[in-house]
C-alpha cells in the first residue's frame, strides 16, 4: 500500500472516488489539482491537508485567498502539473484527469521516478509507445484504475501468458439502437449511463463505444497484446469487468459491483487485498449476465479505434484529439450526436501520418485534429 499520493483531478469522479480510498486507509494525500472547481477543491485541501495544491490560472487568487489560512501552497501555471507530478514527495501519482491534459503529467513523473496508477487513458491512447518504454526505462509500475484494465491485471495475478483479452463493455444507454435513432439524442439522453456513475466525458464516450475503443488502444499497450489478441464482449450488467483466456482455454474472469473504488483501492493498495467501500456482489440479486457482440456498423468509433492501433504512429493521437473536441462540441450543443461519429472519423483519415512520433509531433497532432473538428 502506498502510503501517500499526489492526486491529479482530485474534483472528478475518479478524483473524489480516490479520496475515498485514502480516507478509509488512511492513505496521506500529499498533493491535489484540479482545472476549476474551487469550492470542491477548498474542502479537500481543508480535510487532507496537502502540501501543494494546483489549480487552472482563472481560479488561481481566488483559491489562494479561500486558504490564506492554511499552510498550503496554491501553484498554477501551464507546466504546473508536471512540476507538481515530478516534485511532490509521494511514491505514487494518481491521474485521474480527463483528456490529453494528463499526457505530460504521467511522463513528468515517470521521469521523476514516481509509480503511476493512472485514470487518465488519453495518455495511452496518444502516447502509448513513448510512456511504456520510458516507464520500462524507469522501471517504474503503471498500475491500471480503469475497471477493465484493473480486472485484466487483477486476472493476470500468477499467470505467465495469455492467449486472448475479452475486453467487455455496458454498450452505454444506447445498445440496440439504430443510426436513425441515435440522430434524435440529446446530450442529457447520452449522459444517463446505465450502469456507472463517471464524468460527462466519458460517459458520452461510452455511449458511442469510443470509451470500448480507447481502452482497446490502452490494452494494447499495458499488457504487450496484438489488436488480434483483443476481443471486445458487451456485458450488460457490469458485472464481469474484463477477462483473459489463457493458453488452455480456460478463462478468467474479475466480477464485482459496479464501483470504481474497487478498482482504485487494488491499484492503492498493490499487492494487498484489504476491505473495501463497496457493495458486495450479490449474484442472486443479478440473477443473470448476458453478452453480445458489439454493433459496429451503428456505433463505428470502436472500429476506428482498432484501425488506428494497427497502424499506429500518431494516428491513435489524432483520434483521440478528434473525439475529445468533438464530444465537448456535442456536450455544449454544437454539433449533433452522429456528428461525433463522421467528424472524428474524417479528422482521423485526414492526418498526416507519422510513423514514429516523438512528444511534440504527438501533441501537435492533437492539436490539429482538434482544428479539424472544429
Amino acid at each position: 500500500m502506498f502510503e501517500s499520493i499526489c492526486l491529479l483531478g482530485s474534483t472528478g469522479s475518479i478524483g473524489t472516488q480516490a479520496l475515498d480510498v485514502a480516507r478509509k486507509h488512511g492513505i496521506r494525500v500529499s498533493a491535489l489539482a484540479a482545472g476549476s472547481s474551487e469550492e470542491k477543491l477548498e474542502a479537500q485541501c481543508r480535510e487532507f491537508h496537502p502540501e501543494t495544491v494546483y489549480i487552472g490560472e482563472a481560479h488561481y487568487a481566488s483559491l489562494k485567498t479561500r486558504l490564506a489560512d492554511t499552510d498550503v501552497r496554491v501553484i498554477t501555471g501551464k507546466d504546473g502539473l508536471s512540476a507538481l507530478a515530478a516534485e511532490d514527495p509521494s511514491p505514487c501519482v494518481v491521474n485521474a484527469l480527463t483528456g490529453i491534459l494528463g499526457f505530460l503529467p504521467t511522463l513528468a513523473a515517470i521521469e521523476a521516478g514516481k509509480e503511476i496508477a493512472l485514470a487518465n487513458k488519453e495518455t495511452l491512447v496518444a502516447g502509448g509507445d513513448i510512456v511504456m518504454e520510458r516507464a520500462r526505462e524507469k522501471g517504474v509500475r503503471i498500475l491500471p484504475v480503469d475497471s477493465e484494465h484493473s480486472a485484466i491485471f487483477q486476472c493476470l495475478q500468477g499467470q505467465k501468458s495469455f492467449k486472448r483479452i475479452l475486453l467487455t463493455g455496458s454498450g452505454g444507454p444506447f445498445f440496440g439502437k439504430d443510426r436513425a435513432f441515435l440522430k434524435t439524442v440529446t446530450a442529457a439522453d447520452a449522459l444517463k449511463h446505465p450502469n456507472w456513475s463517471m464524468g460527462p466525458k466519458i460517459t458520452v464516450d461510452s455511449s458511442t463505444l469510443m470509451n470500448k475503443g480507447l481502452e482497446f488502444i490502452e490494452a494494447v499497450h499495458l499488457f504487450g497484446a496484438s489488436p488480434e489478441q483483443i476481443e471486445v464482449v458487451i456485458q450488460r450488467e457490469s458485472v464481469i469487468h474484463s477477462m483473459i483466456e489463457l493458453p488452455d482455454g480456460a478463462v478468467l474472469a474479475q466480477m464485482g459491483t459496479p464501483d470504481m473504488r474497487l478498482c482504485i483501492q487494488f491499484a492503492l493498495t498493490y499487492p494487498d487485498r484489504t476491505e473495501s467501500p463497496c457493495k458486495p456482489l450479490d449474484l442472486f440479486e443479478i440473477g443473470k449476465l448476458t453478452f453480445y457482440k458489439p454493433d459496429t456498423d451503428t456505433f463505428p468509433l470502436l472500429a476506428l479505434a482498432k484501425k488506428a492501433i494497427t497502424r499506429g504512429g500518431n494516428l491513435p493521437a489524432a483520434m483521440n484529439g478528434a473525439n475529445e473536441e468533438a464530444v465537448w462540441r456535442f456536450l455544449r450543443g454544437e454539433i449533433g450526436y452522429t456528428d461525433i461519429f463522421d467528424l472524428v472519423t474524417k479528422a482521423t483519415e485526414d492526418c498526416p501520418f507519422i510513423e514514429h512520433p516523438t512528444v511534440g509531433e504527438i501533441l501537435q497532432t492533437d492539436l490539429e485534429a482538434r482544428e479539424r473538428v472544429r
